[in-house]
């Protein structure tokens, strides 16, 4: 790899950057990185350590500074999202909003909601709930299912009018996200071109001793289906949690456990949910049973960052006050696709 030439790139101040872009895994943050109309060298410290920086890229996204962080190798789960979203708004404290950009899984009943590798689900509050579930959290029923308890905040309003102003805008034709998957032309392996879309039925595990599902697509029980020429995005509920799902049934029974039902699963959401303004884009690469994969994770990430950058467009900069302590939740766009 080339040395980056830090010289010629400009050097903000820690103030000057106002939203903050959370990535889980490496590919998730190359994603990140495709999406920069402008990188920037380290900003003027103010008294922040290079220690602390080491944490972070810095670039431009239309006329918002980002400033992009990632979890450390290895690391998952609600609170390590929590302690890198805390971490960043104590030292970028203009941070107005976050956006966690990444994969997930595709929740309940995949076939009848048209849910398909790649495309991008937003988490909005729907029948009663607020947007994110954390399915993990609750009392402990009958043969072991978990009761929901306690619900986490929703967006606030300042994030969910400017969602709307995105909705309208796709639907107008005048935002377009799938644009921005130019910018992987080079990289073949950001591309769906080449990647089968299987669906299984919810019962079918995967074939044991074998690497792949060449020899599992054989069976009757199995939904080979087309890639979309662009982006699909959905909207609804999102299912969070500390528990890798890679198990049809149980992604069946968690969803129709939840009201309205899940469609997506993923690890980080909830973490962020009660303290942060957060925005979540999540790109689904696999469907959340034995058949799960990583073929998928890097056009999944891909879709998800496409979606985020064009949200911001979105956003005008002279609107996005940084919102009061008493005011923060999350909104939360997950593009389906878990960790295994």
């Amino acid at each position: 790899m080339a040395a980056v030439d830090w010289a010629s790139k400009r050097s903000l101040r820690v103030e000057d950057y106002t939203v903050g872009w959370i990535c889980a895994l490496p590919v998730e943050l190359a994603a990140a990185h495709a999406m920069l109309d402008e990188e920037h060298a380290r900003p003027y410290t103010g008294g922040v350590s290079d220690r602390d920086l080491d944490r972070y890229e810095f670039g431009r996204m239309g006329n918002h500074n980002i400033v992009i962080a990632f979890l450390a190798s290895g690391t998952m789960g609600t609170n390590a999202a929590a302690h890198c979203a805390t971490r960043m708004t104590s030292i970028f404290k203009e941070i107005r909003f976050q956006l966690m950009v990444g994969v997930g899984g595709a929740g309940g009943d995949p076939l009848g909601k048209d849910l398909r590798l790649g495309d991008v689900v937003v988490a909005v509050p729907l029948m009663g709930n607020p947007g994110v579930v954390q399915y993990d959290f609750g009392k402990t029923g009958q043969g072991g299912e978990i009761q929901q308890s306690g619900f986490l905040n929703m967006a606030p309003v300042e994030l969910r009018l400017a969602l709307t102003r995105f909705r309208a805008l796709c639907q107008l034709g005048r935002s377009n996200p799938t644009q921005h998957l130019d910018r992987f032309k080079d990289h073949a392996e950001f591309s769906n071109g080449a990647l089968k879309d299987v669906l299984f039925d919810a019962a079918f595990d995967h074939l044991k001793g074998e690497a792949d599902c060449e020899k599992c697509e054989g069976y009757k029980r199995s939904h080979i289906r087309s890639s979309r020429k662009n982006i699909k995005i959905h909207y609804g509920t999102i299912a969070s949690g500390n528990q890798v799902i890679k198990d049809g049934i149980t992604r069946e029974k968690i969803s129709s456990s939840i009201k309205g039902g899940a469609l997506c699963f993923e690890m980080e959401a909830a973490g962020l949910m009660n303290d942060h303004a957060t925005l979540n884009f999540r790109g689904i690469c696999d469907y959340a049973d034995s058949h799960k994969n990583k073929a998928w994770q890097p056009y999944a990430a891909a879709t998800a960052a496409a979606c985020a950058k064009e949200f911001l467009a979105a956003v005008p900069t002279i609107s996005a006050v940084r919102l009061s302590s008493s005011t923060l939740s999350t909104l939360t766009f997950w593009v389906m696709a878990n960790t295994s």
